[in-house]
């Protein structure tokens, strides 16, 4: 059967998980998978080396072929740079992504953004092409909490019509996929049918993060070496809520092993990194911006994963993919969120959870688990590892997946 994958995002850019693992394993099961996507500019709203904005661009990816459409490159704290980017990619897919990407059984529309739905809707109208929607973010909270909305008016009236307008995508689609039961909840409670909703959770890049040997050389030039690492890898955000963490390090900044390293780069970094100087948090280590590829290492040399979001509550719904990351690499997990992912780290028992934005507990699961025994943080990696394999890796959500499109798409089951 032929599968159109529809997604603003794909490979090169990162955390396209579903993106060209997915498209290789669906491929590797008999499905003719082609992609509809844009231009990549994902994170720093510059388009890649080798590719420019054109009417149209093909390429094929690992023996998947892919149509590239134009958009406006923005990903920056302007909600104009943002509104440009989302609705330039949803009207070039509903024109000439339409138009071009030819005749497919079934349709996969990964959201966000939720602008994603147009062309969804208007390949279903003009090719009788049904669709499975994939949420990965729960808009219009994600959007209203992001900060981008300035006075409560204008944040009512956001939340508004992007509220009518996903209710709307919802009824369009065949099959919605969700990646946590949170999520399945707060789509039921707006009336969401609960048969037409399925939960996969998301796994991670597997060809990158698995358990690695810990690199020497680079722990010293990073500045790890000698010290227990608690690792956060990501955005530097407001959502993300990082000054508790900062603030939760000045408090253990006597036990001399414990270092919060900080890996990656945001609209928060500059005031993070004056919080850790004015509250005295010596021992936080804000590393950067690291390459891609060079993450998995980086994974390798921390003794936990720290994941932490601010205590919003459609964040209890949601589970962040550095969850699947700490898991695969079989690293202990530090689970600073409420609700669904912290409910993994005490069902995997893989680590300790505390809850968000609260400086005390956070600064005591820090102890906790440097006072752990080696033996004891290994035991949590594992377990951590086997239930990501068990329960989350590619391969157990590509056979939903599979099953589910075949199903739509009124394909027979494979073999």
């Amino acid at each position: 059967m032929r599968t159109i994958f529809l997604t603003q995002w794909f490979d090169p850019e990162p955390g396209a998980i579903r993106g060209l693992p997915l498209a290789r394993w669906l491929t590797s099961r008999g499905h003719d998978v082609r992609v509809l996507t844009g231009v990549p500019n994902y994170p720093g709203g510059r388009v890649y080396p080798g590719y420019r904005m054109r009417l149209w661009q093909r390429e094929v990816m690992d023996g998947v072929p892919v149509l590239r459409v134009p958009l406006y490159p923005s990903h920056d704290t302007s909600p104009v740079g943002r509104v440009a980017n989302y609705t330039s990619f949803a009207l070039s897919a509903a024109t000439l992504g339409a138009a071009l990407i030819g005749r497919g059984d079934v349709a996969y529309v990964y959201h966000p953004p939720a602008t994603v739905g147009l062309p969804a809707v208007v390949l279903k109208a003009l090719r009788g092409m049904p669709f499975v929607y994939h949420i990965a973010d729960m808009w219009p909270e994600s959007v209203v909490e992001s900060g981008m909305l300035e006075g409560a008016a204008l944040r009512r009236m956001v939340h508004g019509l992007l509220s009518v307008w996903c209710r709307a995508v919802y009824r369009q689609a065949r099959a919605i996929t969700v990646l946590s039961p949170g999520f399945k909840r707060l789509l039921v409670e707006r009336g969401v049918p609960g048969d037409k909703i399925h939960v996969i959770y998301n796994w991670t890049d597997e060809t990158m993060f698995h358990p690695l040997p810990r690199d020497a050389e680079l722990a010293r030039e990073l500045g790890l070496a000698g010290r227990f690492n608690i690792l956060y890898a990501g955005n530097l955000g407001p959502l993300q809520g990082l000054d508790a963490v900062v603030r939760a390090a000045a408090r253990v900044r006597s036990m001399r092993a414990i270092q919060v390293v900080i890996v990656g780069a945001g609209q928060q970094e500059a005031e993070l990194r004056a919080l850790a100087q004015s509250v005295g948090a010596s021992n936080v280590l804000f590393v950067g911006r690291r390459p891609y590829h060079e993450m998995p290492r980086i994974s390798a040399l921390a003794d936990v994963h720290l994941v932490h979001l601010r205590d919003l509550p459609f964040f209890r719904a949601t589970i962040p993919s550095k969850t699947q990351v700490a898991l695969a690499c079989a690293r202990p997990v530090l689970m600073a969120v409420n609700g669904d992912a912290a409910d993994i780290v005490r069902k995997a028992e893989a680590g300790v959870t505390c809850p968000p934005e609260d400086e005390s507990r956070i600064a005591d699961a820090m102890v906790t688990l440097a006072e752990s025994s080696r033996d004891e943080l290994e035991a949590m990696g594992q377990r951590g590892r086997r239930f990501y394999l068990d329960e989350m890796s590619l391969d157990i959500g590509g056979r939903y997946m599979d099953g589910l499109l075949r199903d739509v798409g009124g394909a027979p089951a494979a073999p």
